[in-house]
This record gives C-alpha cells, sequence and structure tokens, in this order.
C-alpha cells in the first residue's frame, strides 16, 4: 500500500483520505495513518502545485546550471550545497555524476536577474570552479503531468 500511496499522491496530492482509500481498498484511517506516518518519517516533504509558468507569469524565467565545484575536506559537497539552497531563487539542487558536480534550478523574473544572479552569488562562492546556465525555452511536461501540448490517452493503443 505505501508504494502505491505514494505514487496516487504524487499523481494529485488534492485526493482525499476517502478517495484514496477506495482506489487502495483499505479504509480512510489507514490511508489517514499512513500518510501521516509519511510525513513524520520525512518521506513527504511537502505539498506543492505544479504550475504552467507561461500562463501564470510569461516573465518569469527558470535556468538550469551545471556547477563544477571542488569538494571540501571532510564534508564534501554538502557544505557548498547548504549554501547555495539557501538562495531564494534555487528550487532545486543535486549532485551529480559526470562532467558537472551540481545541478542548480533556479527561477526569476527574467534573464538579467539570472544571471546576475549567476555571476554575483554563485559564480564567487568559494569553491565553484565552473558554471554554465542553461535556459529552458518551453517546458512540455514536469513530474509525469503533461505542460503543454496534447494530453496523454490512458487508454492506449490496440491494433489487430
Amino acid at each position: 500500500m505505501r508504494e502505491q500511496l505514494i505514487a496516487l499522491l504524487q499523481q494529485n496530492a488534492r485526493t482525499s483520505d476517502a478517495e484514496l482509500a477506495v482506489m487502495l481498498g483499505v479504509t480512510e484511517a489507514e490511508v489517514t495513518a499512513e500518510i501521516q506516518k509519511l510525513e513524520a518519517e520525512g518521506v513527504i516533504k511537502g505539498y506543492s502545485a505544479i504550475v504552467n509558468d507561461e500562463i501564470a507569469n510569461k516573465d518569469m524565467v527558470t535556468a538550469i546550471i551545471e556547477l563544477r565545484v571542488t569538494p571540501q575536506r571532510d564534508c564534501g559537497y554538502e557544505e557548498i550545497a547548504h549554501t547555495i539552497m539557501q538562495y531564494y531563487e534555487v528550487e532545486s539542487i543535486a549532485l551529480m555524476a559526470g562532467a558537472y558536480d551540481l545541478s542548480v534550478t533556479v527561477k526569476g523574473m527574467n534573464v538579467k536577474e539570472v544571471s546576475m544572479f549567476v555571476s554575483q552569488r554563485l559564480a564567487p562562492l568559494a569553491g565553484v570552479l565552473s558554471t554554465a546556465t542553461y535556459f529552458v525555452l518551453k517546458k512540455y511536461k514536469e513530474k509525469g503531468i503533461i505542460i503543454e501540448g496534447e494530453e496523454k490517452d490512458e487508454r492506449g493503443y490496440y491494433f489487430p
């Protein structure tokens, strides 16, 4: 039930406990208790809406920034990641394997705002070796939800 509940909440966190109970074939009390347990354990960190920024705020800009950094002694990448995640512009940050070390997703009101954030806040940080910034031009799908384009037909196709 746990994995199924998590999957259902990821699809739509606004689904009521009663609806979830019917979908899972358990009682509403069991669903409520399991959600509380998931929250207490830190499995569920929060709930958010997936917003089409092109409709909500046409001027909003999203950028993905690749950072190459020098890991710090005794804490590796943790200290610099913790510093970066404190900035309100930062939407997400992840440690990566490959050509760069950290991937930082940033939102700003325009390209200049994001560029200034990178040049004045990120690039000067101790340990940052290089940055590469990529501006998102259009989102088609986010967190499994189609943002732009045709909705997926869940029925599938049948070819005899």
